[in-house]
């Protein structure tokens, strides 16, 4: 294995809370000789929070030296030294920018050119017109449909300084509402339509059996392609980590915990757990190989799945292959899985014989036909019997934002609004185009203006968009298929970016505006996506560097452009807006049987912190449903778990049938035709939120030769010459990327795993097809989407190639800022 093991690094650092805190100050002085970021303000230490939790930052000598970890965090991440650097890193943008060609040729000059570091330094006043005419001669030439608002990606935390919410504001206040905006989001496009026909309700971002439950009820837990020692580091909100004392207790248990997923991952390795190596994208063979062992040896609950759920009978004969000639037995699947037929067998019986906690992750909906895998999830739960007691049934978020924390008794804090709402103001946009997409359609949508495309049940046409707004994301990291997303970006007249790094998004923007970090202005953030254990005062830590601005005073001047500056700030500033917010949540205090302390004496202190009542340690997710299904009934049209979906079956989608279903996808290993002998594996990275915190310091610290680390197996390694810390070349015919070779047997043969959110850093001259020299794994994913119910993307459906990489690679050169015109 090679010598820069990131998986190692963050195990020791998130499970261990002091081991963590001691290595902060380590890991210091290396961010401080990349460049401090000065502060113009007071010296001394301020209580702030972030997506990797709450710390306290200090200034000294009007610099930015030291960050610590709040010590209510149970385990502190190991990236929050990233988040230091971060602010004066290389790759800050620190002036307000515009594509030269843009500026010399106007909107649509030489879109070519965009991605290219040709950028000239202009004014505030300079760039914000140029944003304000844009904004009116699209809107005004090409209608409602012209600009796409459906802006997305991991937002800083704060209710204030949601720059989504204010971007949609600015366009619904300054523009009427005509912009197109997008639902849904990357992480869980595919379960959140399929779940509200098969539960009733979105499932995925919902409390889950609380982890005491599970510690104490739980005799088998399950993690299928699910990675919560991993994961947990994050939240939307602000971190809390509750989640990491009770995957000890779990652990310190000595019970069974089984890990399904292509590669050994970080929660394997900490429970040392019976790890089955999946062929990738096949979960749902699987489960249906176990659910036909379950029905075939009489282990199934037939009383649950009569009082509970709705289409067990339809569903059965495409169980048993009556209905098709193919029985689902565990030889079927194991066939397609790699699973062994006998292993498939003893987990039913292992599953039926205990208290079993099906936990997934999202990843398996994150495919081509995604939505069929955790619809076949919680079939297979239904057939245990278990949904609705202690330590039973299925859970899908336990990886995420530390889901399943008991929840505090707190108030909860209200955020800006975004002025109106584009989809609901704008119906009458739909003989031009769809109000709004499926998010991940983005490209799909500036390639074929005009083309039905169908989506949960309705067909809608893709709208003609000009003009692209883009703020708090980055969708060159985030989308799929990285070479038609350049040829796409190519045919708009006009793409604007807020950032504060020069992400490839950033660079492949006409107007590039200097946004602040998220510590450089104040704002107030719950901490604990699913615990709301506190309130924290995000404080600011140094005044803003270079030019940047907050973006709410951006799209305040902006909207005065537009002549909505007053609707747009209703005269408040950022701490009268801070303190409404704090004011709004005190008001649920009284209903909720406690007190807190007035604005300012909260904004002194820094935090707020909550009782956990013993209630609230109890929680099993539809235990209410099991109790009395009548009484508390699902939100499905049977008011039951529905297993055959007669709406789904009305919308007669060939790519979504009624029931779950094995359905090949576009491509995989052992399937016909497969053109490539990898499976590429795009897991999180397990030092950095996506694509935040790549561009710092903390890259060093996992980066192999420079470059993005690809896992890949000893046995495939020899095969192709390649050895540990080799620049490796992996390509099919979407794209290619260099990445530095991890020889190590943690992954399964035949599987390679590069994480997503590597910058995208095509080789110069940046044509599409380039060779992306770091390792932006998304050059080769498949940019279709799951089907025509959810049109989510499929960013685990990717099949390539890899060999020794010869000769004198090029150097990576995104990590730091294009030089000024």
């Amino acid at each position: 294995m090679s010598g820069k093991d990131f998986t190692q690094i963050s195990r020791r650092s998130v499970l261990k809370g002091a081991t963590a805190v001691g290595a902060l100050g380590v890991l210091a002085p290396a961010w401080l000789r990349a460049g401090a970021a000065h502060a113009a303000g007071m010296d001394g230490e301020v209580i702030t929070g972030s997506h990797w939790g709450v710390f306290y930052a200090k200034v000294d000598g009007g610099t930015w030296t030291e960050i610590r970890p709040w010590e209510g965090d149970p385990a502190p991440s190991h990236q929050l030294p990233g988040i230091m650097d971060s602010v004066m890193s290389p790759s800050r943008i620190k002036y307000p920018m515009v594509r030269r060609a843009f500026l010399e040729g106007g909107a649509g000059a030489s879109p070519e050119t965009r991605g290219a570091g040709d950028f000239v330094r202009v004014s505030w006043d300079e760039a914000l017109d140029l944003v304000a005419s844009e904004l009116k001669r699209v809107s005004e030439t090409y209608g409602p449909t012209g600009i796409f608002g459906g802006s997305y990606g991991w937002k800083s935390s704060g209710k204030l300084h949601n720059c989504q919410n204010l971007m949609r504001r600015m366009m619904n206040l300054g523009l009427n509402g005509a912009f197109v905006n997008a639902s849904g989001d990357y992480s869980t496009a595919a379960s959140q339509i399929i779940m509200p026909h098969v539960m009733g309700t979105l499932e995925v971002y919902e409390q889950q059996t609380v982890w005491p439950v599970v510690v104490e009820n739980t005799d088998v837990l399950v993690f299928w392609a699910a990675d919560p020692v991993r994961t947990n580091q994050i939240a939307w909100t602000v971190a809390d980590h509750d989640n990491y004392p009770y995957l000890q207790a779990f652990k310190d248990t000595g019970k069974k915990v089984i890990v399904i997923d292509p590669w050994r991952n970080e929660t394997a390795q900490f429970f040392d757990a019976e790890w089955v190596p999946i062929r990738p994208h096949t979960d749902v063979a699987l489960m249906l190989g176990i659910a036909h062992t379950l029905y075939e040896e009489d282990l199934h609950d037939s009383d649950f799945l009569d009082e509970y759920t709705s289409g067990f009978e339809d569903f059965l004969p495409y169980l048993t292959g009556e209905s098709d000639g193919t029985p689902k037995t565990a030889e079927w699947a194991s066939e397609i899985c790699e699973v062994p037929a006998d292993q498939i067998r003893d987990l039913a019986r292992l599953f039926q014989s205990n208290r079993t906690m099906l936990s997934s992750g999202w990843s398996i909906q994150r495919q081509h036909h995604g939505e069929q895998s955790h619809w076949m999830l919680v079939t297979l739960a239904s057939m245990l019997g278990q949904i609705g007691l202690p330590g039973g049934g299925f859970g899908l978020s336990y990886h995420y934002a530390n889901g399943g924390a008991p929840s505090a008794n707190s108030i909860v804090l209200p955020g800006i609004g975004d002025g109106g709402g584009a989809v609901e103001g704008a119906a009458w946009m739909t003989d031009a185009g769809a109000a709004s997409i499926p998010v991940s359609r983005v490209v799909e949508m500036i390639l074929n203006p005009g083309k039905d495309f169908n989506f949960n049940g309705k067909t809608q046409k893709f709208p003609d968009v000009k003009m692209a707004y883009w703020v708090g994301g980055n969708p060159f990291s985030h989308h799929q298929d990285r070479n038609q997303m350049v040829e796409a970006w190519q045919k708009l007249e006009t793409v604007v970016v807020h950032d504060f790094q020069w992400t490839a998004t950033a660079r492949f923007a006409d107007i590039v505006l200097p946004a602040t970090s998220a510590y450089e202005r104040n704002d107030i953030e719950n901490v604990g996506d699913y615990s709301a254990r506190a309130i924290v005062a995000m404080k600011k830590v140094i005044d803003p560097m270079f030019e940047a601005r907050n973006d709410f005073d951006i799209f305040a001047d902006i909207c005065e452009r537009l002549g909505a500056r007053d609707a747009f700030t209703e005269g408040k500033d950022e701490m009268a807006w801070i303190k409404g917010f704090y004011d709004a949540a005190a008001e649920q205090a009284p209903a909720r049987g406690i007190e807190v302390p007035a604005f300012d004496a909260f904004w002194e202190a820094g935090i707020l912190e909550f009782e956990i009542p013993e209630e609230n340690r109890q929680f099993v997710r539809y235990g209410d449903f099991r109790d009395d299904p009548l009484l508390e009934p699902l939100g499905t049209p049977t008011g039951l778990i529905e297993i055959y979906s007669k709406n789904i079956e009305k919308m007669g989608y060939d790519d979504c049938p009624p029931h779950p279903t094995w359905m090949e996808p576009v491509e995989r290993l052992g399937g016909e035709g497969a053109k490539y002998p990898f499976h590429v594996d795009t897991a999180h990275p397990s030092s950095r939120l996506h694509s935040q915190l790549c561009g710092t310091k903390l890259r060093e610290t996992y980066a192999i030769s420079g470059r993005e680390p690809c896992m890949i197996n000893p046995v495939d390694a020899e095969a192709k010459g390649i050895v540990d810390g080799d620049i490796v070349r992996i390509f099919n015919d979407r794209g290619q990327i260099l990445a530095g070779a991890m020889v190590t047997d943690a992954i399964r043969p035949n599987v390679i795993r590069v994480a997503e959110g590597g910058w995208y850093d095509p080789a110069p001259g940046g044509e599409i097809g380039a060779l992306d020299t770091y390792g932006d794994v998304n050059n080769l994913t498949v940019g279709i989407g799951t089907s025509s119910l959810a049109q989510g993307n499929c960013g685990h459906t990717a099949l390539a190639d890899i060999e020794k990489y010869e000769g004198d690679a090029p150097a990576p050169d995104v990590f730091s800022a294009p030089a000024e015109g």
